[in-house]
């Protein structure tokens, strides 16, 4: 089960969840994606947000909906790229967003990200 933030939409984390699972290659091009019931069940959300998910991932080139059969990965090596460097680009904007609001200088936040790259494993 998934503990879903208030603040963000529901089916806004679903699809961030499912391209994570892309990018770190528990998914891959070419798979099948759960039922909208399955992972609606499996998530414990309504069958329509799973709908909205896939409906959302179909129009940003991420899966394909084949009528009857089902929702598959899309096989694009450049297209998974793409969402790896874009869900990674909203990721670092926001930190660095963060950051500044600290006054953290570049030089400063090189210096602890070297440090604490180290100790994340």
């Amino acid at each position: 089960m998934v503990d879903f933030d208030e603040r963000i939409p529901i089916y806004l984390q679903i699809m961030d969840l499912i391209k994570k699972k892309i990018i770190k290659g528990d998914l891959k091009g070419g798979d099948k994606l759960p039922s909208v019931r399955e992972l609606a069940l499996e998530l414990k959300v309504n069958p329509n947000t799973v709908q909205r998910v896939y409906q959302e991932l179909e129009r940003e080139g991420i899966i394909v909906i084949v009528r009857g059969t089902g929702a598959f990965v899309v096989s694009d090596e450049k297209k998974l790229k793409e969402i790896k460097e874009s869900l990674a680009g909203e990721r670092i904007k926001n930190f660095i967003k963060e950051m500044k609001e600290i006054n953290l200088s570049k030089e400063d936040l090189d210096l602890l990200l070297s440090k604490y790259w180290e100790e994340v494993n």
